[in-house]
């Protein structure tokens, strides 16, 4: 576990400013750790919607908006608790000045997929 958290911290630390939109999509699946396989659902998508502040911090409390429907509720708990680490270890993000400023309190829909190879049953 602490090596774990020891890589999380060099990983944040080398991560470069994010500038554009694509560059937090990047940021965002970079931290994203789907569930186990034994807990996953094969194409699974979920959509978080949330904001950020200007130092690239959350803003306010992150809402799913979509996930798929032929989940069970077992899997989208699973999935909910994904993406709650999956923005916990993203939780301040090296927003540039310029994005921070034009990203500040602006709604943002970010979509994760599972779409990890499953193993043959």
């Amino acid at each position: 576990m602490i090596a774990t958290l020891v890589r999380s911290a060099a990983a944040e630390s080398l991560r470069a400013p994010i500038n554009t939109l694509n560059d937090l999509e990047a940021a965002l699946l970079d931290c994203w750790v789907p569930p186990p396989i034994e807990q996953s659902r094969p194409c699974m998508q979920i959509t978080v919607l949330m904001s950020f502040k200007r130092n690239g911090e959350l803003f306010g409390q992150p809402r799913i908006i979509f996930q798929s429907s032929d989940a069970s509720d077992v899997e989208h708990a699973s999935y909910h608790t994904a993406v709650a680490e999956t923005l916990k270890r993203c939780a301040s993000l090296p927003f540039t000045e310029a994005f921070g400023n034009g990203m500040a309190g602006q709604p943002f829909t970010m979509r994760f997929v599972d779409d990890r190879e499953r193993p043959p049953n």
